[in-house]
Order: C-alpha cells, then structure tokens, then sequence
C-alpha cells in the first residue's frame, strides 16, 4: 500500500470526483481532502491510499489538468514532527 500526496487540486472537488480518477489505476483504499479546521474550505491538497497501481497514478496523473487545475502527485512523505 501506497499513499500518494495530491496537491493543486480544484477548491470545489470532492473526495467522490478524486476516486474514480485515480481507481483507473488500481484498487483505492481511501480518498481524504485536508479542509480548513476554521472555515471548513478545502486548502487544495489531500491524500489518496492505494493498495496497487500507485507508481503508474503518479506517472500518469502528475501534471494532468483536473477540473481547470494542473495536479501534483508524488509518493506522501511521513509528516515532520512539530517544533515545541
């Protein structure tokens, strides 16, 4: 399993609009667009887990317009721990 960064993302896409794009590739365990906690407004970027298929996605799906936006794709890296 496999969890792709997915930056540039349209404001108004779904986590429903993100799926079927990348299940073209392979199995999709889950989709996860990161929302503004005050405003509740996607901040443009998310997350998508995929149990197979996941090198093509990225070759295939970075750079590629989706909904009037060039997408990013790239292999998540783990998050940096926060300063104190």
């Amino acid at each position: 399993m496999k969890t792709l960064y997915v930056g540039n993302i349209n404001y108004q896409a779904t986590e429903e609009d993100l799926k079927p794009l990348f299940a073209e590739y392979g199995e999709v365990i889950s989709v996860k667009i990161i929302n503004d906690r005050e405003t509740g407004r996607s901040k443009g970027f998310g997350f998508v887990e995929m149990e197979s298929g996941a090198d093509t996605a990225i070759e295939e799906l970075d750079g590629k317009d989706f909904q009037g936006r060039r997408l990013r794709v790239n292999e998540a890296r783990p998050r940096a721990p926060r300063g104190e």
